[in-house]
This record gives structure tokens, sequence and C-alpha cells, in this order.
């Protein structure tokens, strides 16, 4: 028997981040599960810039950045996800969101984490990595990552009773 209590999303408001929010709901209200969406802002403070002559208050970008997530993240909760779901909204600051991402899954004992995945070519996953890979390999938890817009199992109820019919 599969028992989810706890479900972590890690999203960065991209597509592929959109389509594992929806895994993650769908998810949460089957299991009665409590859903935390996760997203991880980059320190600035801790970042060196490579710009001669640049003036710049760091603590002022890095609260922008923080306030401009913090919206994103309040956008994201839906009026039927406050009647229908356990939903928390979470923001971390790291230099490393995968990282970030897993610690945040083992202080808070996570059962499952659901993140989106880009599904770059193979050069620009050696150049650039991913996050979702990482993740998966570091988790202490299953991880599901979705590729969007691959095969879908999650449609809108209307969908589903149309299906049945």
């Amino acid at each position: 028997m599969i028992t989810l209590e706890k479900i972590l999303v890690a999203t960065d408001f991209g597509e592929a981040s959109d389509a594992a929010l929806a895994y993650g709901r769908e998810l949460a209200r089957t299991f009665h599960a409590n859903l935390d969406v996760v997203h991880a802002v980059e320190n600035v403070l801790t970042r060196g810039l490579a710009v001669e002559g640049y003036a710049a208050s760091f603590p002022e970008i890095q609260n922008e950045i923080e306030e401009a997530a913090r919206q994103q993240l309040a956008s994201i909760q839906a009026a039927d996800d406050r009647d229908r779901l356990t939903m928390k909204t979470v923001l971390l600051t790291s230099n490393t969101p995968a990282y970030a991402i897993v610690d945040y899954a083992k202080e808070h004992d996570i059962d499952l984490i659901v993140m989106g995945t880009h599904g770059r070519g193979a050069v620009a996953h050696l150049l650039m990595g991913s996050v979702a890979e990482r993740v998966v390999r570091i988790a202490p938890c299953p991880v599901l990552t979705v590729r969007h817009p691959e095969h879908e199992f999650v449609m809108p109820d209307a969908l589903v009773a149309v299906a049945k019919a």
C-alpha cells in the first residue's frame, strides 16, 4: 500500500513546473496529503558579479527577487486549493536549488518530490546540468519527474466524466 502524507512540488514557474504542480495537486487530493510548493531563488548576496564599475545595492536586489517570487508563489494557490488541499508555499534562498530542495525534503519528512523537467538535449544538459537530475540522485524519497508536454494522465474532471461515458 502506498501512503503519501507530505508531497513537495518544486517550481521554477515554467511550463514543466506547471505540469508538475497539476500532478502534485492531484496526488495530494487523492492521498489527502499535505502539499508544499517550493521555489528556490538565487542568493545574489553570495554570488559575485564580474562587472567592473557596477554599483548596486545587493540586499535591495535580493529583496526584489524574493518579493517577485513570493508574488508568483501566492498566485499559484487557487481558491479550489484552499478548499480541497492543505497547501503551503515556501521560498528558499540558495545558490544550489537541488540541494535546497533536498534539504527541505529531509527537514520536513517529505514522502514524494514532484518536479518538472525540461527535456533538454544532451549537449545543453552537459553544459547546464539538471536540477531535476541532481534531486533524483540525492533525494531522501522518491522523485516523480514530469516532462512537459509529453504523455499526460492528469485530466480535468470534465474530461474524466466524458471519457467514462
